[in-house]
């Protein structure tokens, strides 16, 4: 993943990383989390009716010199974009969100890193219960603990891989994937759909998503949930007051 707009010392320094970075696994930890403490999730663009740019060049300068955040396309977009200027082996899945009433198409995108010998799920762009640090492939049928969260990483009867997270006390599915090899411009169409149909949880409401440490951050439509060390705080807002929010939690300008 290129942009002529990426600049990897630009990236530390929108990440807050400072520390020595190579293509090992525990680089790949720290950046992952860095950004994710650091980017919020958003779709500030869907809700002003644009459809979101993939062009390279544009995400990077959204996300490095504008302030912004992104859905999953633009975070684990602009996240690829670091593994390569590290020297990083990675690819792109597609992968199909689970926790519909409905089968949906996998418009999901997520990345496969390889670091000391292994491959890492890493996904900076699924929301309120996506993982917060690369998971192995081999951490089968496991419980893996990440910070207040838990997650579980199986494979179903045809190799397909399903990620699942301990959800109010039941394990609930996220979403499932393969190792099937996806192009950029494969993720196009998904991009669309997202940006554009009216059944998009993006183009129905307002989403904003920023992880700390101890938790999360989730603005959804009116509705500010606050969840910290597995507690929960949810607070109605007025239209006022989302706007104050995007600021002040999320470094956001209001709507435009």
């Amino acid at each position: 993943m290129h942009s002529d707009n990426f600049d990897l010392s630009t990236y530390f320094s929108r990440i807050n990383y400072r520390e020595r970075a190579t293509d090992d696994a525990t680089t790949l930890h720290a950046i992952m989390r860095h950004q994710l403490f650091s980017i919020p999730f958003e779709n500030l663009d869907v809700q002003a009716g644009k459809v979101v740019s993939m062009v390279p060049d544009d995400i990077a300068d959204k996300l490095l010199r504008q302030g912004r955040g992104g859905y999953c396309y633009e975070l684990n977009g602009l996240f690829a974009m670091a593994l390569e200027a590290l020297g990083f082996t990675y690819r792109f899945v597609a992968a199909r969100p689970m926790f519909y009433p409905a089968r949906r198409p996998k418009t999901h995108m997520a990345v496969i890193a390889e670091a000391d010998g292994r491959q890492w799920l890493c996904d900076l762009g699924f929301g309120s219960y996506g993982i917060r640090a690369p998971v192995a492939l081999d951490m089968l049928d496991t419980d893996i603990m990440q910070d207040f969260d838990t997650f579980r990483l199986s494979r179903d009867a045809r190799g397909n891989y399903l990620l699942k997270a301990m959800v109010e006390g039941a394990w609930t599915d996220q979403y499932g994937f393969d190792l099937s090899y996806q192009e950029w411009i494969d993720f196009v169409p998904a991009n669309y759909l997202n940006s554009m149909h009216p059944d998009a949880i993006f183009v129905q409401k307002l989403l904003v998503i920023q992880h700390y440490p101890e938790g999360r951050f989730i603005l959804l439509g009116d509705t500010l949930k606050t969840i910290t060390a597995g507690r929960v705080e949810k607070q109605i807002l007025t239209k006022d007051n989302i706007a104050h929010v995007l600021e002040d939690l999320f470094n956001l300008s209001a709507l435009h």
